[in-house]
């Protein structure tokens, strides 16, 4: 680690987790929060043997974010990088891992099903879910697949679902600000007996800060849930539209901070069209007081069009997936010793192909590059236990085997995408094939009570990713065979969590070994010999001042580099920091709230500075960004509430990296106010 890169930073991350001393705990994460993400089965908080982040119905509102990015800055070791739009890139203990299989990474889930069909992920698949009007979102960072399977490498996000029986008021809002944004969002509700049913959704236009861009999006959810004695259902149905103009970068080193072309688009004719639908029922039987079976059917159904702006030659391409399946569990849960066993199923068929309509260069050419279909089964048994070892002590384990196979069916010729005479053709094509993976892992954590509300956690646990459908059967330049494993990780973490009568405290270590990393190498063939490192420290503080003041502070320093012996540009970056890796990132709040719901937030963001590129020749310098959040009833059940963000109108880009030669940037938003009026109602 490049320790000097830290030493700005350092003293305040020293003072910060020296407030671990003193004391505060909100109603969004408290040890006494009741969560199934980290477990599989409801535990508190205080009991896990790993981290866990989550963001409540507070936070979200507070935030009341235009884009994910805004609300996942609150969680230690996450950043969701934003591009134009809705469009996003994720990191979680990780850098921002971009290409088809980055996002396979990352375990993205509503209600703990995965929001598309394992093999088929998308980068920018968070804005299928309304995380805006969630009752939570939480974030568990660092290896996971034990529960959750393929793709949970560096971690999960979770969006949970409001339940209807416990939201008795309806709510409607109403947003206004920069460049035409304009957002309309309501909640209605009503119980009768032990049936609540619920509806909640919200439209969105942005006019878009950059010439010719912007969106249209509208989500809808609609619930229904019985409470009986023994059993539980819960019935959601959920969909997403938008339609994107999209804004390409802006190219040139620090472009971002030339006046004259912050507003710069270099591609008006980008767009991104996608729609999402999912159905599923959370069916809970408790057949005694200790025992519970799950049964959770779902189907799920994605559309998506986008063009590749961000390749000069500019191919569309059309991705479409079908999905259903069953997760099933039982569990017994005992006062000393608890277990959790199921199996999880799921098929999904998917479609892709890629035209481009003008030729570009002999190898580049017209008409459609790739046409075909997958069909993807996945079944996985796993199991976890928990025991109470002593009055102190618990100690928990689980394992996992998956069995993934696709079959492909390519549309069109086998081979090349050229002309015959073309010999180096950047498109190939497999001929159809069945491919099958096995994977097993599994995970051992211990939690420790030190004194009361203060316990330390340690887990090893491991994840694997089966490759996704793109990078098997989206082959180039003559590659006609991908033989790929599993990228596989094995990460271990120590932490401490606690709280006082005003303190919440959660710090953790981290170090993880990732192996069989799938990337391109030189001559554009998808190969998985890579290997890469993750090492460092996360914390999330929460404090109670006098007179109803409050600070709050999250924070990671990290180090991610590459351990293969690779060479690129001529270049050995064995050693070298991962591109977009920044080893210090954060965020701190300073607020007020009064009795009577007045709230005032001061926010400070800070990302720091990171390389560009894995030669580790060119680097962005990092940012900080000031923001203020503030809201306040106007009348009986009506609250006005501001949002003044970048208020020191500071330079920066939301993303930086190297590409064709050139540095590239998506530019941060100027100053800008947003304000939003809010009715409660019975």
């Amino acid at each position: 680690m490049n320790f000097s890169r830290l030493l700005f930073c350092t003293p305040f991350y020293t003072f910060m987790i020296g407030l671990s001393s003193q004391a505060y705990a909100q109603q969004d994460q408290t040890l006494e929060t009741i969560t199934v993400t980290a477990s599989g089965i409801e535990r508190q908080l205080a009991k896990l043997s790993s981290n866990l982040t989550v963001l409540g119905q507070d936070v979200l509102r507070e935030v009341n974010h235009q884009h994910i990015n805004q609300v996942m800055s609150r969680v230690p070791g996450a950043w969701v990088s934003r591009g134009n739009g809705q469009e996003h890139l994720t990191a979680l203990r990780s850098p921002v891992l971009t290409g088809g299989g980055g996002c396979g990474a990352f375990f993205m889930a509503q209600d703990g099903i995965s929001l598309r069909g394992l093999g088929f992920c998308n980068i920018n698949q968070l804005f299928d879910t309304n995380a805006l009007q969630a009752q939570r979102v939480e974030v568990l960072r660092g290896p996971a697949s034990t529960l959750y399977g393929s793709n949970a490498v560096h971690g999960v996000i979770n969006v949970i679902t409001p339940d209807p029986l416990s939201n008795q008021a309806g709510e409607l809002g109403l947003t206004l600000g920069p460049h035409d944004y304009q957002q309309a969002k309501f909640s209605v509700s009503h119980q009768q007996g032990e049936h609540g049913v619920m509806a909640y959704g919200n439209a969105s236009h942005d006019g878009g800060y950059k010439d010719d861009s912007g969106f249209e999006q509208q989500k809808l959810t609609l619930i229904h849930q019985f409470q009986g004695e023994n059993w539980s259902i819960k019935n959601v149905i959920s969909g997403a539209n938008l339609a994107q103009d999209t804004a390409g970068f802006i190219r040139g080193f620090e472009a971002y901070k030339e006046q004259s072309r912050k507003r710069e688009n270099p591609n008006p004719e980008a767009y991104r069209d996608s729609q999402s639908m999912r159905a599923y029922s959370l069916i809970d039987y408790r057949p005694s007081e200790h025992e519970v079976v799950n049964i959770t059917p779902y189907i799920r159904w994605t559309d998506m069009e986008f063009l590749q702006h961000f390749l000069p030659w500019q191919p569309v391409e059309e991705n479409s997936q079908n999905g259903a399946g069953v997760k099933l569990s039982y569990q017994q849960v005992q006062q000393t010793f608890s277990w959790i066993a199921g199996v999880d199923i799921d098929h999904t068929q998917g479609e892709l192909t890629e035209f481009q309509a003008e030729p570009f260069a002999p190898h580049l050419p017209a008409g459609f590059h790739y046409d075909y279909e997958v069909d993807a089964t996945v079944i996985a048994p796993y199991a976890k236990a928990f025991w109470q070892v002593a009055d102190r002590l618990e100690l928990s384990a689980g394992v996992r085997y998956e069995y993934t196979d696709y079959d492909y069916q390519n549309n069109l010729s086998d081979g090349s995408a050229c002309a015959p005479e073309v010999t180096n053709c950047r498109y190939t094509r497999p001929s159809s094939q069945q491919v099958s993976f096995n994977e097993t892992s599994f995970e051992v954590g211990a939690s420790y009570q030190l004194a009361p509300n203060h316990r330390v956690y340690s887990q090893y646990s491991q994840g694997y990713r089966a490759p996704q459908a793109t990078e098997l059967f989206r082959l180039q330049a003559g590659q006609t065979v991908a033989n790929l494993a599993p990228e596989t990780s094995d990460g271990i973490e120590l932490g401490m969590r606690g709280q006082t009568s005003g303190l919440f405290y959660d710090v953790s270590l981290f170090a993880m070994e990732k192996e069989q990393v799938i990337f391109q190498d030189a001559n554009r063939q998808n190969v998985n010999n890579g290997e890469t490192s993750h090492r460092g420290l996360e914390f999330l503080l929460r404090y109670q001042l006098p007179k109803n003041f409050f600070v709050q502070a999250n924070g990671t320093l990290a180090n991610h580099t590459y351990e293969a012996d690779l060479t690129l540009s001529r270049v050995n970056i064995k050693g070298n920091e991962i591109d977009t890796a920044p080893q210090h990132m954060g965020s701190v709040q300073l607020g007020w709230q009064s009795p009577d719901d007045k709230q005032v937030v001061l926010e400070w963001q800070h990302m720091g500075n990171y390389f560009v590129n894995p030669e580790n020749t060119a680097d962005y310098e990092g940012h900080n960004l000031i923001n203020l959040r503030a809201s306040a009833p106007v009348a009986t059940n009506l609250t006005l509430a501001a949002q003044w963000l970048n208020i020191t109108d500071q330079d920066y880009a939301e993303r930086a990296d190297f590409g064709f030669g050139q540095y590239r940037y998506f530019v941060g938003e100027p100053r800008s106010l947003f304000v939003s009026l809010r009715y409660r109602f019975d």
